[in-house]
């Protein structure tokens, strides 16, 4: 016993255990490092599928009113008829030769642009969903999702709005849109992707708790606000939409920045009124029916 003793305290023992205690340990890796990241990536294709169904359902419902609108606020602003006269026109002849509208190209140009931005608004949901691990019915309101319906938007927005210029403007031979008009028509649609996209589902549960209990079992204020936030934000974008077209329809040149603003005072309120019945159908009605197809469907496939 005494020697197993001596040898535990000999000098040579008692230095290896110094070196020990004086190397370095290897840390610990955290737990959520060594995880592995699981994905929900079930019926991925169906879900992808299905983003493309609804955005392309919804465009096609609201484009009609849409193109009415949009064709009675560029004849207005250019002088080849009152926005009266144009929509006037234009709901007669849907109503006696709908195929006129239906296979035309201002048709065409909604369809692509609302499908467009819907199905980036579905698709980023459905992407998100999938590298979170969270269901399919997943909805997202952030930074990421007002950035890609932005540029989706924005971007198909100036080929419709330049189509649609040269459509309905002034006559005479077509010209390239200035750059303010573009500038303009950016900022414009930033505002109205910005209180269709990312303001409803903040503003819902708002809504929602301030409701009665008898409205909420047949309204919902994510409805209310899907309505309500996109056609009041007209009231601050109608006028970067007439100086855009003013600027088309006239030039950039020879022209009193004042008599501009007159122009656009003059039209503010009927046009900001038309934008607003244009933009129900196209992020209020088309928001709820992108919406409601996409999670009806999904749930299906749960």
């Amino acid at each position: 016993m005494s020697s197993q003793t001596s040898g535990l305290n000999s000098p040579a023992t008692q230095m290896d255990l110094d070196v020990s205690s004086r190397m370095p340990r290897t840390p610990k890796v955290p737990d959520s490092l060594t995880e592995t990241k699981v994905w929900n990536t079930r019926n991925l294709g169906l879900r992808l599928a299905t983003d493309l169904i609804s955005g392309a359902t919804a465009a096609t419902m609201v484009a009609p009113i849409i193109v009415t609108i949009d064709k009675g606020i560029m004849q207005n602003a250019s002088g080849q008829a009152t926005l009266k006269e144009s929509l006037k026109l234009s709901f007669k002849d849907f109503l006696l030769r709908p195929h006129n509208l239906v296979f035309s190209k201002p048709f065409a140009l909604i369809c692509m642009l609302y499908g467009g931005t819907y199905l980036t608004a579905n698709s980023l949901d459905t992407i998100t969903s999938t590298v979170q691990n969270k269901p399919a019915t997943h909805v997202t309101s952030g930074t990421a999702k007002f950035a890609a319906s932005s540029a989706a938007n924005v971007g198909l927005c100036l080929f419709k709005d330049q189509a649609f210029a040269r459509l309905y403007g002034p006559g005479g031979p077509p010209r390239p849109v200035p750059l303010p008009s573009y500038v303009l028509f950016t900022l414009r649609d930033c505002l109205t992707i910005f209180a269709s996209f990312n303001i409803p589902p903040l503003l819902g549960p708002v809504i929602s708790k301030n409701m009665s209990t008898e409205l909420s079992k047949n309204l919902s204020g994510q409805t209310v606000a899907q309505f309500m936030a996109p056609a009041a934000v007209q009231i601050l974008s109608t006028p970067m939409h007439l100086l855009g077209l003013d600027l088309y329809n006239r030039g950039s040149k020879s022209i009193a920045w004042d008599e501009r603003w007159t122009i656009v005072k003059k039209n503010w309120a009927a046009s900001a009124a038309a934008r607003m019945c244009r933009i129900v159908p196209a992020f209020g009605v088309g928001g709820v029916v992108n919406a409601n197809i996409r999670k009806t469907l999904l749930q299906k496939l749960a």
